[in-house]
């Protein structure tokens, strides 16, 4: 995966997906504390202001942070994008994020995507955005990105993977054109640490159902970005570098898949 080794990007990051206010903060405090040094988070989340002040706080030095921020679809148009992206970058007190994302892929087309990946590759010409990426993309979506940014200029597709959904077409469209999969949601709000099959592999080292899972993901060339407010599931999560499953682990898991999709809004694309 040589996007992960050149960009320097760490395969677990810290998410912020549903956390408000006070506990958006003390989530990101919390993971900054124990060792964690990407964080995700997005305009919709509506944290980007705690998210920016936990960041300051730790008082830790912006290069040795990855931070990801996504643009929200009603900023897509020219007039809006960057305008919006400058109030994310004072939310979030910073000058630059380490990643940008499209959030969603427009289903209506009321903003053409030449449009906004176009103010999008803007936002890295100028230096506010090291790397750009997308997110909730298709793979005739993925094709339509690459035909007007150009190879290579993708970083990333942020998609929900867990062993539940483990999004095959995606995930090999972006393997052969160097984009590298960010998995969200990767435990599927917790039904994927009840799975017989994961709990079992668990008891083998001596591992949590949710170390197993972040493992799967990780061993497969991934980056993931599970979210918690509770200090001892972040501590935990950290710990999933101690697992190390077998090929006959990983074969056991990718049985488990049954597009069990729960990121599905009614402005979802049509999926592969």
């Amino acid at each position: 995966m040589s996007n992960i080794e050149n960009m320097q990007i760490p395969t677990l990051g810290a998410g912020t997906f549903r956390l408000k206010g006070q506990d958006a903060y003390q989530s990101v405090e919390m993971a900054l504390k124990l060792g964690y040094r990407h964080i995700d988070t997005a305009q919709i989340y509506g944290n980007e202001a705690e998210v920016g002040q936990a960041i300051t706080d730790s008082q830790l030095d912006r290069s040795e942070l990855f931070l990801t921020t996504k643009i929200w679809m009603d900023k897509f148009a020219q007039a809006d994008f960057l305008p919006s992206l400058k109030e994310s970058l004072h939310k979030l007190q910073t000058e630059y994020v380490d990643l940008l994302l499209i959030h969603w892929p427009l289903k209506d087309e009321s903003v053409s995507m030449t449009e906004y990946l176009t103010e999008l590759k803007k936002a890295q010409d100028l230096g506010l955005a090291r790397h750009i990426g997308v997110s909730n993309f298709t793979t005739a979506q993925m094709t339509q990105a690459i035909e007007i940014l150009g190879d290579g200029k993708i970083f990333t597709n942020q998609v929900e993977v867990h062993p539940y959904l483990q999004n095959r077409a995606v995930v090999e469209f972006c393997q052969q054109h160097n984009i590298l999969v960010t998995a969200y949601m990767p435990f599927a709000y917790g039904d994927v640490l009840k799975d017989d099959v994961i709990c079992a592999i668990a008891k083998n080292p001596q591992a949590t159902p949710a170390q197993v899972v972040l493992a799967w993901i990780i061993q497969q060339g991934f980056v993931t970005i599970p979210s918690s407010t509770k200090e001892k599931n972040l501590a935990s999560n950290l710990e999933y570098s101690k697992v190390t499953l077998s090929e006959d682990d990983m074969k056991q898991i990718a049985t488990l898949d049954r597009n069990h999709r729960l990121a599905n809004p009614d402005f979802a694309p049509e999926w592969d």
